[in-house]
C-alpha cells in the first residue's frame, strides 16, 4: 500500500509540473474531477482568472491516450460537443482538456427534465453515427463481442455468485451467446461510443457534453441508444423507453440512418444488443470488485438482471437463458 500511494503522489507532482509548463506558469489549483472504472484519473485545473481546465492522467502501459485524442477529434468533427484537446503528452500519458462542467445527465434527470435531455442526447448521437466512415475505429466484430459476453460466466457466475455450470447450462449459454452475436453483427453499421450513458454526458452548452468515449468502435446501431435508456445507474418505465425508442428510431430515419423501416425488428435489435451488454457488464461489474478493488459497481447488478429477465422471456429464441437467470439466488435480484 505504501508503494501505491507513493505512485500515486509522483504522478500527480509530474502532472502538476506539465500543467505549469503548459499554463505558462499561471497560477492553479488542483482537485479530482472525476472517477473512473479505469486506471484514468481526472482533474480540475482552476486557474487565478478564472478559467478551469481538466487534465487527465493515463498511466502508460495501463492506458493510451491515442484513442481519446482521436475519437475527440471525430466527435468535435461531427458536431458533437466533446472536450478539446489543448495540450498532450502521450508519453507521459498526460492531456489538457476543455472543462465541460460539473454537472452529470445523472444528477440532472428527472421525470421532469428528461423529455428534452434525452432529446438532446439523441440529437447529439444521431450526429455521431451521420459522420461514420470506414476505417476511423476498430470493428465491433465477433471475438470482441464474445469476450465480453465471457465475462458473465466467468466473473458473475462463476467468481461473484461461485456458480459451477453443468454441460447442459454451458450449451444454454454458448447458443444464447450465438444469437446474440448473430443478430449485432448483422445489423447496420454506425459509430459507437460504446458507454453512451448518463454518467458520460454532462449538461452543458451546446448540450450534452460527452466524455469516456476512448472504447469507441465501428458496429451496431442500435448499441448506443440501449445504453442510454437502460442504463445501469437510472432506470425508466417501460412505456417512457418505447416512447423514447420510436423518437430516436423516427428521428434517425429521417436523417437517413440505416434503422430499417419497421420499428418492430428494430426493437427486437436493440433488446438483444442491450441483452448483451446487460450480460457483460454484470461481469465487468464482478471484476471490478474481485481483480481491481471497486466494490461499488456491484450493488447495481440487480437493475441488469431487472432489465435482462423480461427480455430473455419475451423471445423464444432467448428463453432457454430465462431458466438460468431464475436459478440467480434472490439476494441477487
Amino acid at each position: 500500500m505504501i508503494h501505491a500511494a507513493i505512485a500515486h503522489d509522483d504522478r500527480r507532482d509530474a502532472l502538476q509540473a506539465w500543467l505549469t509548463q503548459e499554463l505558462k506558469g499561471a497560477r492553479f489549483s488542483l482537485a479530482p474531477a472525476s472517477e473512473d472504472a479505469s486506471f484514468r484519473r481526472y482533474f480540475r485545473a482552476a486557474l487565478e482568472d478564472g478559467r478551469s481546465f481538466i487534465a487527465m492522467d493515463a498511466p502508460p502501459g495501463k492506458e493510451d491516450c491515442r484513442p481519446f485524442v482521436h475519437v475527440a477529434s471525430l466527435l468535435r468533427d461531427a458536431g458533437v460537443n466533446a472536450p478539446q484537446v489543448h495540450a498532450q503528452d502521450l508519453a507521459q500519458g498526460f492531456l489538457l482538456l476543455s472543462d465541460l462542467g460539473t454537472t452529470t445527465y445523472l444528477q440532472a434527470l428527472n421525470d421532469s427534465t428528461a423529455p428534452r435531455l434525452f432529446a438532446d442526447a439523441t440529437d447529439a448521437l444521431i450526429r455521431f453515427q451521420l459522420a461514420s466512415r470506414a476505417g476511423e475505429l476498430p470493428p465491433y466484430d465477433d471475438a470482441l463481442l464474445r469476450r465480453e459476453l465471457q465475462l458473465f460466466p466467468d466473473w458473475f457466475l462463476a467468481k461473484h455468485l461461485r456458480l459451477s455450470l453443468g454441460e447442459d447450462e454451458k450449451n444454454i449459454l454458448e447458443k444464447t451467446f450465438d444469437v446474440l452475436v448473430k443478430s449485432a453483427l448483422a445489423q447496420p453499421t454506425a459509430y459507437v461510443h460504446r458507454d453512451y450513458i448518463p454518467r458520460n454526458l454532462m449538461v452543458c452548452e451546446p448540450n450534452p457534453g460527452v466524455l469516456d468515449f476512448q472504447d469507441a468502435v465501428m458496429g451496431p446501431i442500435t448499441y448506443d441508444i440501449v445504453c442510454l435508456l437502460r442504463d445501469a445507474f437510472i432506470s425508466w418505465p417501460e412505456e417512457r423507453v418505447l416512447d423514447w425508442a420510436v423518437r430516436y428510431w423516427e428521428k434517425a430515419k429521417k436523417a437517413g440512418l440505416p434503422v430499417g423501416a419497421d420499428f418492430g425488428e428494430f426493437w427486437r435489435a436493440l433488446e438483444w444488443m442491450g441483452l448483451q451488454r446487460h450480460l457483460k457488464v454484470m461481469g465487468i461489474f464482478a471484476r471490478l470488485n474481485y481483480r481491481d478493488g471497486k466494490p461499488k459497481y456491484l450493488a447495481d447488478t440487480p437493475r441488469f438482471l431487472g432489465y435482462a429477465r423480461p427480455v430473455v422471456k419475451r423471445y423464444r429464441e432467448l428463453a432457454p437463458l430465462a431458466r438460468l437467470l431464475d436459478a440467480i439466488p434472490e439476494a441477487i435480484r
